[in-house]
């Protein structure tokens, strides 16, 4: 996920802060039972190194031990599932047959880090009593422009045709089938090679707006657009071709393993759409991500979503206690699990609005999912401060939930 860029989207996305209020602080014991299946989960991102490896250039012994001791930390924490970054930047953290070695495990992209990182942590979650969730970007390719900056043989210089700059970043064209193809080939080696719980996707589909650029797709949308009424509604049908072709040979592949997105929090707001939830924000997915997110549920493509709700109970402008009923309204009767992204890394961030200085917030989420039942679990943003825990909300969790 690069979901270092999250905070900024989430910031532009709920950017006034109304009255913090709460209903009470009603102790999470005194609501429903949770189910045995409950999602207890946490991303572990390898974007940047935001988690780990703490730096590129470990030893694969070091590499190694700061890879389990993220493991442990979820099993104290009493999680179930990680949801581990293998294919950040069109690369790979295991011996893959279609890209590159991640340069965030050696430094250098291509470089075999002398382990198999993905192959051990599928070994190591599962005698753990942790799911592995295998966390694919599909179609970012680095967080700069210079194609001579990838390693010789990486496939975006094989086939410069297939890439898009915007905002200095390359990403490939979600437009051309050659490219929907191979990016499915790539992730789904992973899935082939390994006992993966499952195939996960985070919110990057086409990339966030970037203010007086043009994502240059005009001659794919030349080749292929026809039939369709506007541009918009032939990106959004890329989007979900992938969606649709990647669930299929998933099941093809391994029928046990699930298939899940974790999209931004808003598929439309209401003013925009009469089915959207009542937020305000600056962000909708349908519109600028061309990600139809409320259709792949209601569809039941995917087999679980969770949303990233990463603001507070009683912001204005996106409220977590008014976008959780709309996602429980989505997925109602359509058998797709429902988790709950949870913004831990805004817990006691001093940028953070007051809500997310108290240790409490993210146990009220918790408290207030719970009264919808299709609310099947929630996922913590990120690997790092579900350890650090800067001001013991996750505790908080641990002790009054779980």
């Amino acid at each position: 996920m690069g979901r270092l860029s999250r905070r900024a989207f989430a910031l532009a996305a709920a950017a006034t802060l109304s009255g913090f209020t709460t209903a009470g602080d009603a102790a999470a014991k005194a609501n429903r039972p949770r189910a045995a299946g409950e999602m207890r989960g946490m991303w572990l991102a390898t974007i940047s190194n935001r988690d780990w490896p703490s730096r590129t250039g470990l030893t694969a012994a070091q590499q190694r031990t700061e890879l389990l001791a993220h493991l442990d930390t979820a099993v104290r924490r009493r999680l179930n599932a990680v949801m581990l970054q293998v294919r950040p930047t069109a690369d790979a953290l295991w011996p893959s047959s279609y890209e590159p070695w991640s340069q965030y495990l050696t430094g250098v992209q291509g470089r075999n880090p002398g382990w198999d990182p993905l192959g051990t942590a599928v070994t190591e979650a599962h005698a753990r009593g942790l799911k592995l969730h295998a966390w694919f970007n599909p179609y970012r390719i680095a967080d700069h422009t210079d194609p001579t900056r990838l390693v010789a043989k990486h496939p975006a210089r094989e086939h410069p045709g297939w890439v898009v700059p915007y905002g200095g970043k390359l990403y490939y064209n979600p437009g051309l089938p050659q490219v929907r193809a191979f990016v499915q080939d790539a992730m789904l080696d992973a899935l082939r090679k390994y006992a993966i719980d499952a195939v996960h996707w985070d919110d990057y589909f086409y990339p966030y707006p970037v203010a007086g650029q043009v994502f240059d797709d005009d001659a794919a949308y030349a080749a292929y657009g026809a039939g369709f009424p506007d541009r918009a509604a032939w990106r959004r049908d890329n989007i979900n071709r992938l969606v649709r072709e990647t669930a299929a040979r998933i099941k093809q592949i391994r029928p046990a393993a699930r298939f899940g997105i974790s999209p931004f929090g808003v598929w439309r707001n209401a003013a925009t759409d009469r089915l959207g939830s009542p937020t305000q924000a600056g962000v909708q997915t349908y519109d600028d991500l061309y990600a139809d997110t409320r259709k792949w549920v209601r569809e039941r493509w995917i087999d679980y979503v969770v949303p990233q709700l990463y603001w507070n109970i009683g912001l204005a402008a996106a409220d977590y206690a008014k976008l959780v009923p709309w996602w429980a309204k989505v997925a109602e009767g359509t058998g797709v699990g429902l988790y709950a992204g949870e913004a831990l890394y805004k817990a006691g961030d001093p940028a953070q609005p007051a809500a997310w200085q108290d240790p409490a917030e993210l146990s009220r989420h918790l408290t207030l999912a719970a009264r919808y039942p299709e609310v099947e679990g929630h996922v913590f943003f990120a690997a790092n401060e579900v350890g650090a825990d800067r001001i013991g909300a996750m505790a908080r969790v641990v002790a009054d939930h779980y």
